[in-house]
């Protein structure tokens, strides 16, 4: 086909950790890329995604025959050999080689036989997928490279240099030396979900002090190389119960949090001292890079990049003129990396040299299955507005306006985290009540979890002490704008913002430019358009049902307006006993976590 003619497509694979992804490059250039939760609506599911890899190849026009290398994002043998340094479980110590083999085969295993692929498959160790996922991705010709995670085969952090088409790792810090396990250890004691909750963590920081600040830099010892260890006998992480000993808790004086139960001032003082010694150690381990690699550039991946707060200080404060992050930092993102890195392989070239731009690489839903799916369910009242766009963001501009929630449902679906106008909940951020009514009743969530802002992006520096675009909503700045805007703004006067543009955003930022011309508001709130412990919704049924499991007042489905006071009342009264209970906290087992 012709997309082949142009170069290899490689598809890159993240899976049977967390989070399972994939990505697909064609001739060097990033086509589309999918979290596996979106279609089996399991939230973080690990399995292999060949769902999402089915939809991907569908939607770019190819099939597995046309893929020339399949990419794997870690070394599983690796992997393996610290899992069993760990102790698992009572292997003895010579290791029988067929049990060694069996586990270490399982992703050659699957992508052999469950995908049915039996082509080129190159192997990418953790670290070096994930500096690969930002630095090849950032359109930077050359950067020193920051990788920071909880682990991966035993690399916890690393520092590259990506110089042209190369990208290597010259150092690490090894397991169990872990700034990621740290916060995740500290995030089990505040009784929330490993590998889940750390970002609640750093939600709930700013309603503390940093009181407890010199307890926990008692854990970790920063060297005056700009690295760090942990003092290990505070851990343990082969506990299946909790990675911290009790020496842990007579250190802090804060004793572990049960899950769901009341959050004091305890614990956000907990939260607000851990936030701060990341910030402290990634600081250093910034510093560390750019004396290791002479560029006014860094590149950072890993999932304790998403610590928004954190790289919004290494932005700042950092040595770096520049400074990319990966939008989908964690281990998804790796299936963008390990792509990358077999491109690299094959070709002895980078991929297409050019930042990524955009976060909305899902495969879109065609516009007659949308319109299929709303005259399937038959709502009585929808508004049809196809071939009438300005029409439809002017009645959906109003809605908002006058204080409703809408799920907003256009366009490809997000790769990464984060909500970025094409799976949305959007309101008013003006609204004095919009947060606590949106967590409460349609979100079913935390009342301190704050909500982030999408600004037109020639209209940011206005607004937030932002002077560069953020159109991921990777860092923190501070609220400066005239208006009020308390939804949008935390307790400490900050706001993780999305600067959105027409070239980037399409239909998103008229609909922000129609809300501006009716309220001389260039802001909306934007959240994740999914319920509490599910996943993004994906398909048109899967936003239809969540807007009927929750408060949303609106639905808006492609060129389709659905109004909840337009439900017939038997749909509203059936819905309303549906909605999912507040989620249970449990934490993972160790083994599975590592």
């Amino acid at each position: 086909m012709a997309a082949r003619a142009d170069g290899p497509v490689v598809v890159g694979i993240s899976a049977h950790f967390h989070d399972s992804a994939v990505a697909v490059l064609v001739g060097g250039e990033l086509v589309n890329a999918a979290h596996e939760e979106r279609y089996t609506r399991v939230k973080q599911d690990p399995g292999l995604p060949h769902r999402a890899l089915r939809h991907c190849l569908d939607e770019a026009g190819l099939t597995l025959a046309d893929v020339d290398c399949v990419a794997y994002y870690e070394d599983p043998v690796k992997k393996l050999d610290r899992q069993l340094w760990m102790g698992l479980p009572k292997v003895p110590d010579t290791r029988p080689d067929a049990l060694f083999r069996l586990d270490a085969d399982r992703p050659r295993r699957d992508v052999r036989e469950v995908l049915g692929f039996d082509g080129r498959l190159e192997i990418v160790e953790h670290h070096l997928s994930h500096a690969a996922s930002a630095y090849y991705y950032s359109g930077f010709p050359d950067a020193a490279v920051l990788t920071v995670d909880a682990v991966g085969e035993w690399a916890t952090t690393t520092w590259g240099r990506g110089d042209g088409d190369r990208l290597d790792l010259v150092d690490e810090v090894r397991f169990p030396h872990s700034l990621g396990l740290l916060y995740s250890t500290i995030t089990g004691h505040l009784g929330f979900e490993v590998n889940e909750g750390e970002y609640k963590v750093m939600g709930l920081a700013p309603y503390g002090e940093p009181r407890f600040a010199d307890r926990v830099r008692q854990l970790i010892t920063i060297t005056d190389e700009g690295t760090f260890t942990l003092d290990l006998s505070y851990f343990d992480f082969r506990d299946p119960d909790g990675m911290g000993t009790e020496r842990l808790t007579e250190l802090l004086r804060v004793p572990p949090r049960e899950p769901e139960s009341e959050i004091g001032q305890i614990h956000c003082d907990l939260a607000r001292s851990l936030q701060l010694v990341t910030e402290e150690t990634l600081l250093a381990l910034a510093a560390r890079a750019r004396r290791l690699v002479p560029s006014d550039r860094l590149c950072m991946a890993g999932g304790v990049a998403l610590n928004v707060v954190a790289t919004r200080r290494v932005v700042e404060e950092g040595p770096f003129k520049e400074v990319f992050v990966q939008p989908a930092a964690g281990d998804a993102g790796g299936s963008l990396g390990a792509a990358a890195v077999a491109h690299q392989r094959i070709t002895g070239s980078r991929i297409a040299p050019a930042r990524m731009r955009s976060a909305l690489l899902g495969p879109p839903v065609p516009a007659a299955e949308v319109a299929r799916t709303v005259e399937a369910a038959g709502p009585r009242g929808f508004l049809d507005f196809r071939g009438r766009e300005p029409e439809l963001l002017d009645a959906v501009a109003g809605r908002l306006a006058e204080g409703k929630v809408v799920g907003w449902y256009h366009g490809r679906m997000e790769f990464g985290p984060r909500a970025l106008g094409g799976r949305s909940i959007l309101a008013d951020p003006r609204g004095a009540d919009m947060r606590d009514r949106i967590n409460a009743s349609v979100k079913m969530r935390e009342a301190f979890r704050p909500f982030a802002p999408a600004v037109l992006a020639e209209k940011a520096a206005e607004h937030f002490r932002l002077d560069h675009p953020s159109p991921f909503m990777l860092e923190t700045c501070e609220v400066i704008s005239p208006l009020d805007l308390p939804a949008i703004t935390h307790v400490d006067r900050s706001a993780r913002v999305q600067t959105v543009t027409a070239a980037d955003n399409g239909r998103f930022y008229r609909l922000i430019k129609a809300f501006e011309a009716r309220t001389d508001c260039p802001i909306v709130l934007n959240t994740s358009f999914n319920l509490r412990g599910e996943p993004i919704v994906c398909t048109p049924q899967d936003a239809l049902l969540c807007f009927l499991r929750s408060a949303i007042d609106c639905l808006v489905l492609e060129d389709f307006v659905i109004d909840r006071d337009n439900l017939p009342a038997a749909w509203r009264t059936w819905f309303e006993g549906t909605r999912p209970p507040r989620a249970s906290v449990v934490s993972d087992s160790v083994y599975t976590l590592l």
